[in-house]
């Protein structure tokens, strides 16, 4: 159980003045920035982001309570709301006069809930009677109306990393709208209508904003909804209501809690983390492990629930000293404030965190393996995860049996095959220049899911052909199931795993399973294949043979072809060939000569040297070398051997 904790708090966390009574602490989820302000900021205002570049100490006058501050983006203005009414604004910007100016909200007798900065200048009062866009103008330190819209809210949340405003609307709360925001304008979007679990009479608030989160999940912006059954008997689930940028939203996944209590959700790498504080303990849910029978997808957590791995942090008060050990960290705390999409905040010990994801205790926990690798494939650190279960999946012969082996190789070159042509279809569109319309083409992203030969053949493939004590047939038949994947998905095979099936053959003597897999194509024809089985002829002289044969075929390594039948002294053959190939004109004579004088054959030597003279009479209307072809020493060979006579004379016409 130690080891199988796939939750952890970062190692290195925010650290803040924790909340006191003199001491206010507030989070703006648009800068990940934690605002504490003590005694109304008279005493210091200390800003700390995700980084400590980003960290910020200021004063301001206490004009009354802070009810909610927040940094434009970029930290160029901020604004602090005291009052129902206003909001007041500092500049902040190194060439403007560091002074406050103050905003009241239009509608008349409405309570401003909060504010959201849109972007450095742009701001959104909520109130409880509709939103009024504002564009803030600091060089005259005064705020211009953009567009406002009268509608009822109860409460309010923003998404920052999509700039949708989220509204709660109705005497019951459960009509969600939200608008968008970009380039100056505000959009509304379709409305989403909850279904509550009971309804109540007489109508009244009964949507509460801790129940609602909103989160992107590849990609695409949901609205999650945590459901709390009426019944003890039941057990609360997770809604989400997907909310496109145009059309209507819809109810598209349900998450089984199967228990009830306190939940809070975070969204992390994709996954939803569904935190439940009675237990100490959280699960996660994956949307694209779908379960293709349901309509509306219906899904259970990917692994058990298991506490967020423990933590140790320095202890702080007045009873801290500075050489006094860590201590631990009371995780699933009341105290704690969950953020999205992947933040958790202790306000009374001072601490942000971000949650992460560790995906090796979830190998263990994930006993299907084609369900590990689909899990495994969507996370972003995953490579080396899944080259290990690779590894571990073929130690045992028993448990990595071959249709287990087949269906993660299938899922590692769908993803693979994805990718590479994602990159052609990039290429060719480059190719054809942007006037094709291809000029906001992006080229595609090559993420740590994609598994290539490369990565199989150093990391799992050569390292499992060395294994000791594991029967050869495996090895083999787990080679070319690979070899079958990538044939299955058209990616063209590097010779390289070829070579590794030649290799573990010949090391266990199988050369009629060599010979096999040749006669019948099952392994490709190249260049560095031919080479490696010329190499064998020693340990198997057929070898010799396969290997001109499989150059032939490919018909572009002639000159590769001729090499090896010279260094075999087979001189003839070589002439053969080349005539066959409709090459002799372009040959080297040297070469050839050289060979022929190798073999201490005269007659050979003579049949090699007429045959040359022949080519040169054709050619050149001389059977003389000509002198760039260095093929004196020939010549001269020639006439020691057969005389002057007999060497052939300039046709005359």
């Amino acid at each position: 159980m130690s080891g199988d904790h796939y939750l952890e708090l970062c190692e290195n966390p925010v650290q803040f003045e924790n909340a006191s009574s003199v001491n206010n602490v507030f989070f703006d989820e648009a800068n990940k920035q934690v605002f504490a302000v003590r005694s109304g900021g008279a005493t210091g205002v200390v800003v700390k982001g995700p980084d400590d570049k980003s960290s910020v100490a200021f004063r301001m006058d206490d004009k009354g309570e802070v009810k909610c501050i927040k940094f434009s983006i970029g930290n160029k203005i901020l604004a602090v709301q005291r009052t129902p009414k206003s909001v007041d604004f500092i500049n902040f910007m190194p060439d403007y006069p560091h002074l406050e100016f103050s905003q009241e909200c239009k509608t008349k007798n409405a309570t401003v809930l909060g504010f959201c900065w849109i972007n450095w200048n742009e701001i959104v009062f909520i109130t409880d009677q509709g939103i009024e866009f504002y564009q803030v103008l600091p060089d005259k330190r005064s705020v211009k109306l953009l567009k406002s819209q009268s509608i009822n809210v109860n409460w309010y949340q923003y998404c920052p990393e999509t700039a949708v405003l989220l509204l709660s609307t109705t005497v019951q709360g459960n009509v969600l709208q939200p608008f968008t925001f970009k380039n100056g304008t505000m959009s509304k979007m379709s409305k989403i209508e909850i279904e509550l679990p009971v309804v109540p009479k007489p109508a009244k608030l009964s949507l509460s904003e801790r129940d609602i989160a909103v989160a992107t999940i590849y990609g695409q912006l949901y609205v999650m909804y945590l459901k709390h059954h009426s019944r003890a008997a039941n057990s609360a689930e997770v809604v989400l209501y997907h909310l496109p940028r145009e059309g209507s939203s819809k109810k598209s996944h349900v998450l089984k809690l199967n228990t009830t209590g306190k939940f809070a959700l975070n969204v992390v790498d994709n996954l939803v983390v569904v935190h439940h504080q009675s237990s100490q303990t959280s699960i996660l849910f994956d949307v694209n492990l779908r379960d293709p029978d349901c309509a509306v997808n219906v899904h259970q957590p990917v692994l058990p629930a298991r506490s967020i791995h423990p933590c140790r942090i320095p202890l702080t008060g007045p009873a801290a000293v500075p050489t006094q050990p860590p201590v631990p960290c009371e995780l699933y705390s009341s105290s704690w404030s969950v953020f999205q999409p992947d933040i958790i905040i202790s306000a009374s010990e001072g601490y942000l965190w971000y949650l992460q994801v560790k995906l090796p205790p979830a190998v263990n926990l994930l006993q299907d393996k084609g369900k590990l690798m689909e899990f495994l494939l969507r996370r972003q650190d995953c490579k080396m995860v899944i080259l290990s279960v690779c590894s571990q999946m073929l130690e045992e012969e028993g448990k990595g049996s071959l249709p287990v082996v087949a269906t993660v190789f299938d899922k590692l070159n769908q993803v693979y095959k994805d990718y590479l042509e994602a990159e052609h279809t990039y290429t060719v569109a480059m190719e054809s220049g942007p006037s094709r319309g291809h000029a906001s083409q992006k080229r595609p992203v090559r993420t740590q899911a994609v598994i290539d030969q490369s990565d199989m053949y150093t990391h799992v493939l050569s390292s499992f052909t060395e294994r000791k004590g594991v029967s050869h047939k495996f090895i083999i038949a787990v080679l070319m199931e690979y070899i079958r994947s990538l044939n299955q998905y058209q990616i063209n095979v590097q010779h390289y795993l070829y070579e590794l099936v030649i290799k573990t053959l010949v090391q266990h003597n199988l050369f009629y399973m060599l010979h096999q897999f040749l006669q019948y194509h099952v392994l490709s024809d190249s260049k560095p294949l031919a080479c490696l089985l010329l190499s064998l002829e020693s340990t198997y002289p057929p070898a010799h043979q396969l290997s001109l044969d499989m150059l032939k075929r490919l018909s572009t390594a002639n000159d590769e072809i001729v090499e090896v039948l010279l260094s075999k002294l087979q001189v003839l053959g070589a002439l053969r060939f080349i005539r066959s190939v409709g090459s002799h004109d372009n040959v080297s004579a040297r070469k050839f000569l050289d060979a022929a004088r190798l073999t201490e054959d005269p007659m050979l030597f003579y049949t090699v040297f007429h045959s040359f003279q022949q080519r040169n009479q054709r050619l050149r209307a001389s059977p003389a070398f000509h002198p760039g072809e260095h093929c004196e020493e020939h010549v001269t060979h020639f006439k020691e051997l057969f005389g002057e006579q007999a060497l052939m004379k300039p046709a005359t016409v």
